[in-house]
C-alpha cells in the first residue's frame, strides 16, 4: 500500500465542480486582481476569525513582513521567536532589518517556552512572534501577560494553524496581527501562494493594506516603500470554496490524530506529544508530529541497498539518527513521511554571524534530531492509518 504524508486528490475530486466554476468566473470576468473574489474571502475570512479587519496578500512570509513593517519595526529591533519553526519566520524578522532572538520551546508541545521570554528581552526588544506550529495553538493568555508587562507587540505566526483556537477564539485574533499563510499543503490551502493579515486596529489594518500595494493609500500616490503582495482572485475564488468545509476538515484530522494517539500508546521508542486540558482549544493537526527516541536496524546491508533513497531525502548526514533510518524503513513499505525540520533556526548558516553554538537549545536541537511526520489529511482513510502503524509495530516488533 502506498500512503503519502497528504494529499489532495479526494479533496480536489470532490470539489472539482465548485473550484472550477469559481475559477471560471473569475477567468471570464476579466478581473484578475483585487475584485469581488478578494473582497468576499476577506470579509468571510474576517468573520470566521471574529475580527473587523483582514487583508489578503501574496504568501504568509509576505503576512509576516507586513506584520512588522506595520508596527514599525525595522534596524536596532529585536522580536523573540522560537527557532523551531520554518525558516520564514525569523526571515520575515530579519528582511525588515530587524534581529531575531531565539528561544526554546516546550518539549511537550514544541511551542515557545515562556519562561524563557523574560530572559532575553532587552531594551531593544520590541516584540514577542509566537508560533501556533503544527496546528497547536500556543498559550496566548500567558503570553499576553508577558507582552503587556514589558509593552511588547504581539504577532502570531498562524501559518500551519488557520482553524484552530484557545479557549474558544481563534489563532490571529489574540495578538496585535495574526499571519496566515494559505500554501496548498495547509488546512486552508490555495492552488499556489497565498496570505493573509488580521487585526483588530484600523489603523494597523490600513497601514498593511496600503503597504501591500506599493505603500499606496490612494492612486498612484506613494506614501512610502512597500510591495507587490496582493491575494490574487483566482486564489481567494479557490479559497472561499474552500473556506465553509475548514472546520469539517479539521474535525476528521481531530479524528485521525486522537486514533493515532491511541494506538502508539504503547511504543515506548515513540513519544507522543503532550497537550495540557483546557476548555475549548481546538488543534487544527496540520501536521501529525511525534519523536522517534530510539530505532535499530536489524539488517545491516540496509544503507548500502538504499544508498539512492538516502541522497534523495538528502541522508548522507544522519545515517545512523534512529528518526532518519526509520523514515527510509517506512518509505521502503510505501510509507512517506516528511521530518519537520531537520535543522533548527538559530544553527542556519544563514544565522552564523549571531554565533549561536551547537547545544545553545538543547531541547529544540533533540527536537531537530528527533521528530518525523506521520502522514495525516482529512480524506486519509482508516485503513490506510493501521497500515501505518502496523508497519511501525513490525518495525519495532511489537
Amino acid at each position: 500500500m502506498q500512503v503519502p504524508p497528504f494529499s489532495l486528490e479526494k479533496q480536489i475530486l470532490e470539489l472539482q465542480s465548485e473550484i472550477e466554476n469559481a475559477v471560471l468566473k473569475v477567468i471570464h470576468s476579466g478581473k484578475y486582481i483585487g475584485g469581488e473574489e478578494v473582497q468576499a474571502f476577506e470579509k468571510a475570512f474576517a468573520s470566521y476569525l471574529d475580527v473587523p479587519y483582514l487583508i489578503g496578500c501574496n504568501s504568509g512570509t509576505d503576512a509576516l513582513i507586513l506584520a512588522l513593517r506595520a508596527l514599525d519595526i525595522g534596524p536596532g529591533d529585536e522580536v523573540i521567536t522560537p527557532s523551531f519553526s520554518f525558516f520564514a519566520t525569523a526571515e520575515a524578522i530579519s528582511n525588515v532589518g530587524a534581529k531575531p532572538v531565539f528561544v526554546e520551546v516546550d518539549q511537550n508541545n514544541y511551542l515557545i517556552n515562556y519562561q524563557q521570554i523574560r530572559n532575553v528581552i532587552t531594551s531593544a526588544t520590541k516584540a514577542i512572534m509566537p508560533v501556533h506550529l503544527f496546528g497547536c495553538p500556543a498559550d496566548m493568555e500567558q503570553l499576553l501577560c508577558i507582552a503587556k508587562e514589558y509593552n511588547l507587540k504581539v504577532i502570531e505566526d498562524c501559518a500551519q494553524a488557520a482553524g484552530a483556537r484557545w479557549k474558544g477564539k481563534a489563532v490571529g485574533s489574540w495578538g496585535d496581527i495574526g499571519c496566515f499563510s494559505f500554501f496548498p499543503t495547509k488546512n486552508l490551502g490555495a492552488a499556489g501562494d497565498g496570505g493573509a493579515v488580521s487585526t483588530h486596529d484600523s489603523a494597523l489594518a490600513r497601514r498593511m493594506k496600503e503597504l501591500a500595494v506599493h505603500g499606496m493609500p490612494e492612486r498612484y500616490l506613494h506614501t512610502e516603500l512597500g510591495y507587490n503582495s496582493r491575494l490574487d482572485a483566482i486564489q481567494a475564488a479557490i479559497l472561499n470554496v474552500k473556506l465553509p468545509k475548514l472546520d469539517y476538515w479539521i474535525k476528521k484530522r481531530t479524528e485521525i490524530a486522537n486514533r493515532y494517539a491511541n494506538m502508539l500508546k504503547d511504543f515506548d521508542d515513540i513519544e507522543i506529544p503532550v497537550f495540557a486540558e483546557y476548555s475549548n482549544f481546538v488543534h487544527s493537526w496540520n501536521q501529525f508530529v511525534v519523536r522517534i527516541k530510539n530505532f535499530q536496524l536489524e539488517n545491516s546491508n540496509f544503507i548500502s541497498d538504499n544508498m539512492n533513497i538516502i541522497r534523495n531525502n538528502n541522508l548522507e548526514s544522519s545515517l545512523h539518527n534512529s528518526r532518519s533510518l526509520l523514515k527510509l524503513k517506512l518509505e521502503e513499505h510505501g510509507i512517506n513521511t516528511i521530518i519537520y525540520y531537520p535543522k533548527p533556526i538559530h544553527l542556519q548558516p544563514a544565522y552564523k554571524e549571531l554565533s549561536y553554538k551547537i547545544g545553545s537549545m538543547p531541547v529544540t536541537e533533540s527536537l531537530c534530531d528527533q521528530v518525523l511526520s506521520l502522514p495525516i489529511f482529512p480524506e486519509m482513510r482508516l485503513d490506510q492509518q493501521e497500515y501505518v502503524v502496523t508497519i511501525l509495530r513490525k518495525l519495532y516488533n511489537l
